[in-house]
Order: structure tokens, then C-alpha cells, then sequence
């Protein structure tokens, strides 16, 4: 969480006091100001049916391509802020012993043992985002990032950057998350605050790329920003999206990719922070967003009651999409005080008809018993060269960034972490849950990865598309500075053991003194789409004893074998036969090699990009093609957003096979200037989309 204070008293303080105060009285302002700004930019109204609130986002539009925004400088630096802790969830577990610790680095076979690990060293391992974060000097930078086709782009409090993932080498930035709502007006633009996350959305090939931000500069965070790439390319335009979820204090937002929605996690508080509400549950309207278009979103009324443990979403990885109509899934930590278990929810959201809308309990299969990590101090992970007065923020208190879901066809896989103290030190508890849509819920295994006396926490889990299970994770201890190591199992591994062992990604050579104790808050597991195998870790490290200076590192790794490993099958025993006269052997007819059928897809462009018209003026006329590719032989449906205000498009033929001509009328009343809009096609079942842009020139010339 990016909540700034120059004071280490915790999170309540009397500057916030002060800003709750005025809140109401300066939110009420800030709403005023955003409406007077344009007609987009005014809140709808939100509403209630069977228990559900819904509203819409109180302003969309379209980017400049990143690329050509302007580069941050040293004058956009900020001063040194410690991050507040994080609002504390209410302890309640029971602690119990721990019957699935793995106390040994284990190798692949039947029983456990002391030995050399078989887990492969990195492929790439590359330095991510430094300290100041571009943004902001502030602790923890809340690493994450995500892999597409081509692109890694990383994310930390306050930047981003677009790296090529062949080379490591660097397309964009470091730049400002905030300067991406360059221009939009409001708390987006002025008020962002950090919490960031970025996902890659396979299914559409776009980047979602998401914090949270303050309506008002002493309020609580009350608005999410969500910006979706308009292409496959991280570096060029992005819808951008604001909405306002209420006036609780909405706290470490985690988002997940799902065929009809992009899903997300809150922690929420009252508006001065000091009281836990409990969880809370949101939809957005993925189909709008994937095509630049207003959009809503679905949530239960408020959180869900200071009872209730926090949960994740669940992301989809791999190409297999869950069963059709399945409910989004989202998994709550085992913190409860007796039958501790993986509560699962389902989540059906309705954007047509948001009264049909239900998010209930589904399933509460058990977990394992624990110990937690450090309830009541919870700065508590040891550094060699600091004193206890600098022990790092463990954050036992809820399931770690992500919860990736996978579906195999015969069964489905939800992959997640926590961590918790075992025989005195932090290690991370790993969980496999499977058929979490239909159900029966199971846990198929979990076990507590403690192989040492190494404390190890902030994990990542992730599965590859051969069922082989990664954790990344933060090592440290009296004796080392933090470390990122990963350790990993193959699905034919016995159950409940990581039983490729441990690998180094990254040793640091420093410790974090100060700061808050903070580390983290998060670190991000991700699985490329493109070989379903090779996993990509981020987390923090310190290159020497320092506050205010951590650094990051990005790692990938594989752990399948070359080919998809088959389930094991008893061996029949052969029946004897009689040995056969032998024979001339023939020469063997080559096999020819199968041509393989590309995959359904087509390509979008339109000519000419820039077309001008006068004061007066008139209407632009620009073509539009589409190039089907693979068996594709859909009609595709065209929309076009990002005019100027009073210009209208129509397209036609629409939908269109090969060809539509787009008419843009514009109106005198339009300001002169330079306006990039966008064209966004769908055709195809399952729904394809992709967009191209052109410029619209107001000439203030006759």
C-alpha cells in the first residue's frame, strides 16, 4: 500500500485526522469539480437490486500511445515518504501444529532426503525498476509484473517499464502510472496512490494496468483506476477508465483475468483507516473495456463483515477457458478462529442485468493446521546487519498475490500462498485446490515450505500448462541479506513436497534499515503465454545497507521437461509370444510432416491514418480493412470511440467481411486540433477483437 507519513507511529495520525475532517465537505468539491470538467466525467449514479451495487465509470477515453508521452525527469522526484503499515485484518486463528511441513530439500522421488536440487538456474535475470520508483520515494514498491507475447512489463509504486523479453533490454520507460492518465482530469490524474497491478489478458492480447487513487489529497481511497491497452503492444494507446466505489478507505486491490469480467479483491476499512469492514468483491465489465467503451461495475453491497478473512480472485492461465458460464472464483485466507478452511466464493456477475448478480459461498474445504507468523508485531523477518527495530514486514494476515487458476479438462487447478511461522521461522504454505467452478472442492495438496533455518516469505505461486507447480519468494535471515530464490515441483513429484528444490534468483548485498519495516507489499509468479512453460518471477532486493533504496530484479525460469509429461500408467505385464521368421526389412516410407492450421484470426487497419478537414467543417472518409487469416470467415462488427465531442462515426457495411468505409461528420462546433481515435473490431467465436487508430485533423484554416 502506497500511504505516505513521515511519522512511523502507525497508521493513524493526525494529518489524517485533519483530512477525515474535511473530508466529506472536500469529496463533496472534488465531485463537483469532475462534473463541471465534461459530460463523461460525471459520476453515474450507482444502485441496489438483490443485495447488489452497480455503477458505472464516471469517465473513459483513449490515450496518447505511451510512447510518446513525455519521459520522466529529476524534477518529477518526490520527497522520502515511509509507506503506513497496512491496516491490520483482525487475528482470530487458533494456532495449531503444522502436519504438512517439508522440512527437507526434497528430490524427485518417493521419500524425502538431503540432496543436491534439481530445479534448472534462470533463462533471463535482469534488473527491474530502482528506487525512487519513479513516482514517488516511497517503501514498499509493491513489485509485480506480467508477461505477454513479446513484452514484460513490470509495475512498482510509482512507475512502470516495457521490456523486451528476449533481450531484457528496456522498449519504455521507467515512467509515471499516473502519466498515463495524463490528461484525464480528476483523482486519476492528480490523485493516484499506488497499489499497483499489471495483468496480461491472453484471451484479448492486452495489458491491464490498474491503481488505486484519492478523490480528495487528504481523504481515504475511494476511486480504482483501470487502464486496458487498445493492442498487444504495452508501449501504445490505452482505454482509460475511472471509478468511484464508495467512501470507505479501499485497501491492497488485487485484479484477476476472467472470460467475462476482470475481477477484483479489496480490503476495506472506514474512511479514517482504523476499523476492518471486511472484504469486498468487484466486477468490471471486460467486453466494454476491451473495446473503449463505458463501462460498469458489479460488487455485493459493502464488504462483507469484519468477520470475514480477505480472498483473492482467480486468474486465468493457459489457453483452456474455464466451463462455460462458469462463476468467477475467489478463495478467502484460512484465518478462521476454529475449522480453519479455504472458503471459496462464486461470483456471478450480470452486466445486462445487474439484479441477477449473486456472489455466494460455495465450498469450505479445510486447511491444514499453522502457527502464524507474527500476529501481533508482525515486523518480524530478520536482516544480518540491522537490529530488531528493523525486522521486515511479514504480512501473514492473508493469501499472497496471485491465486492463478488453470483448467486441464478432466480437472481444474487454483494454485495460492500464505505465509506462517514454522519451527520459529517464516515459510510459505502452498495450496492446490482443484474443481473450484463445479465442484466438489478438494485440496489436492499443500505443504509448509521450510526446509531450513532460512526465513522465507512474500511468495507467488503459478502452475505451467504440465501441471508443475513454482514459488518465488523473499529469503532472509540474522546470518544473510534478503534474498529472491524460487523452488519448484514437477506434477509426477510426490505430493505435498516441492521436489525439484530451491534455485537463487537474485542475492542481495544490503539490508533495509527504517522504512517503516515495510517489504513488499507483494511479488508476482507469471507464466508466459506463449510456451505455457517458462515462468517469469519480480520481487525486491537491496543492493547495500540503506533506507529509501531497494531495488528489483526479474527472473525466468523453466521447470517442464521438453515434452508434456503423461500421467503415470501401470505397467501391463506381456504376454509371451513366439519369436517370428525373419524377414527382409522394407525400406520405410517417410512420414510426412502435418502442416500445421494456423488459428482463426484476422488483421485490422485503416487508411489513410490522418485525414483534415476544415473550420467549417465536414466529413472524413477513411477505410477500413480487414484481412482474415487461418480458417477465420466471420463477419466483424466495428465500433469507433475517442471522437472529439459532437463528431459521430458510422461505418458501412457493419459488420463487414473485408471492407467498411468509415464516415466521420464533423460538426463546425468542433474545437480545431488533433484527435486520435480508435477502431475496435470483434468477429469470431470465441470472440476475437482487435483495434487500430487514426488521427482526425480541425484545421482552423478555411
Amino acid at each position: 500500500m502506497k500511504k505516505y507519513s513521515n511519522s512511523r507511529s502507525g497508521f493513524f495520525n493526525y494529518r489524517f485526522l485533519l483530512g477525515f475532517v474535511l473530508f466529506s465537505a472536500g469529496f463533496v468539491l472534488a465531485l463537483m469539480s469532475l462534473t463541471a470538467r465534461s459530460p463523461l466525467s460525471a459520476q453515474s449514479p450507482t444502485g441496489e437490486a438483490n443485495g447488489n451495487k452497480y455503477g458505472s465509470s464516471y469517465r473513459n477515453d483513449v490515450s496518447p500511445p505511451l510512447r510518446e508521452l513525455p519521459s520522466w525527469s529529476e524534477a518529477d522526484r518526490k520527497e522520502e515518504h515511509e509507506a503506513n503499515e497496512n491496516p491490520k485484518i483482525p487475528y482470530r486463528h487458533r494456532d495449531e501444529a503444522d502436519p504438512v511441513i517439508q522440512n527437507h530439500h526434497a528430490a524427485a522421488s518417493s521419500t524425502l532426503s538431503v540432496v543436491a536440487p534439481n530445479i534448472a538456474a534462470t533463462l533471463n535475470n535482469f534488473d527491474g525498476i530502482p528506487f525512487p520508483g519513479v513516482g514517488c520515494n516511497c517503501a514498499p514498491p509493491d513489485t509485480n509484473g506480467a508477461i505477454g507475447k513479446t513484452q514484460y512489463v513490470q509495475i512498482v509504486n510509482e512507475g512502470y517499464q516495457v521490456f523486451d523479453k528476449t533481450t531484457g533490454n528496456s522498449l519504455l520507460g521507467p515512467n509515471s502510472i499516473s502519466s498515463i492518465w495524463t490528461g484525464f482530469g480528476g483523482a486519476c490524474e492528480t490523485g493516484g496512490n499506488g497499489d499497483p497491478v499489471v495483468l496480461y489478458d491472453h484471451l484479448a492480447d492486452r495489458w491491464v494496468v490498474t491503481q488505486f487513487a484519492k478523490a480528495t489529497s487528504n481523504g481515504p481511497i475511494t476511486d480504482e483506476c483501470v487502464a486496458v491497452s487498445t493492442t498487444g503492444d504495452a508501449t501504445g494507446s490505452y482505454y482509460r477508465y475511472g471509478f468511484h466505489l464508495g467512501s470507505n478507505f479501499y485497501d491492497y486491490p488485487h485484479l484477476s483475468v476472467w472470460p467475462d469480467g476482470y475481477y477484483m479483491s479489496m480490503n476495506v476499512f472506514n474512511s479514517s483507516g482504523t476499523s476492518y469492514l471486511g472484504p469486498q468483491a468487484f466486477a468490471f465489465d471486460r467486453s466494454k473495456m476491451l473495446a473503449g467503451l463505458p463501462a460498469s461495475f458489479i460488487s455485493p453491497v459493502g464488504p462483507l463483515g469484519s468477520s470475514v478473512d480477505p480472498f483473492l480472485p482467480a486468474d486465468l492461465d493457459g489457453p483452456t477457458l474455464p466451463p462455460g458460464g462458469a462463476p468467477a472464483t475467489f478463495v478467502g485466507f484460512p484465518g478462521q478462529s476454529i475449522n480453519p478452511n479455504y472458503t471459496t466464493y462464486h461470483f456471478h456477475a450480470d452486466f445486462a442485468t445487474p439484479a441477477n448478480s449473486a456472489f455466494t459461498t460455495f465450498a469450505n474445504p479445510p486447511a491444514a493446521g499453522y502457527t502464524s507468523l507474527c500476529p501481533t508485531t508482525r515486523a518480524c523477518v530478520p536482516q544480518t546487519g540491522v537490529t530488531s527495530s528493523s525486522y521486515l514486514d511479514g504480512i501473514g494476515d492473508r493469501l499472497m498475490f496471485r491465486l492463478a487458476y488453470r483448467n486441464f479438462g478432466d480437472h481444474e487447478s487454483v494454485v495460492g500462498n500464505y505465509t506462517v511461522s514454522a519451527n520459529g521461522v517464516a515459510g510459505v504454505r502452498w495450496f492446490e485446490l482443484r474443481n473450484v467452478t463445479a465442484g466438489p472442492v478438494s485440496v489436492y495438496q499443500e505443504s509448509t515450505y521450510q526446509p531450513d533455518s532460512i526465513w522465507r516469505w512474500m511468495g507467488s505461486a503459478a502452475m505451467d500448462g504440465q501441471g508443475n507447480i513454482a514459488i518465488g519468494f523473499s529469503a532472509s535471515s540474522s546470518g544473510i541479506h534478503p534474498q529472491i530464490r524460487y523452488a519448484a515441483r514437477l506434477a509426477t513429484d510426490p505430493l505435498n513436497t516441492l521436489g525439484q528444490g530451491e534455485a537463487h534468483l537474485y542475492d542481495g548485498a544490503g539490508s533495509q534499515s527504517g522504512t517503516g519495516n515495510r517489504w513488499g507489499d507483494y511479488s508476482a509468479l507469471v507464466v508466459d503465454p506463449v510456451d505455457d512453460a517458462t515462468f517469469w518471477y519480480t520481487n525486491e532486493y537491496y543492493a547495500s545497507n540503506a533506507s529509501f533504496n531497494w531495488r528489483t530484479r526479474i527472473g525466468s525460469f523453466k521447470v517442464a521437461s521438453a515434452s508434456p509429461t503423461p500421467t503415470p500408467t501401470p505397467t501391463p505385464t506381456p504376454t509371451p509370444t513366439p519369436t517370428p521368421t525373419p524377414t527382409p526389412t522394407p525400406t520405410p516410407t517417410p512420414t510426412p510432416t502435418p502442416t500445421l492450421t494456423p488459428a482463426p484470426d484476422f488483421a485490422l487497419a485503416i487508411t489513410p491514418t490522418s485525414v483534415t478537414v476544415n473550420r467549417g467543417g465536414g466529413t472524413a472518409s477513411y477505410t477500413v480493412t480487414i484481412t482474415p487469416s487461418g480458417t477465420f470467415n466471420s463477419s466483424v462488427t466495428l465500433s469507433v470511440t475517442g471522437l472529439p465531442s459532437g463528431a459521430s462515426g458510422t461505418f458501412s457495411p457493419n459488420p463487414a467481411a473485408s471492407s467498411s468505409t468509415l464516415s466521420v461528420t464533423v460538426p463546425s462546433s468542433v474545437s480545431k486540433g488533433t484527435y486520435i481515435f480508435t477502431v475496435t473490431g470483434m468477429g469470431g467465436i470465441p470472440t476475437i477483437t482487435h483495434t487500430t487508430t487514426a488521427k482526425l485533423v480541425k484545421s482552423p484554416r478555411p
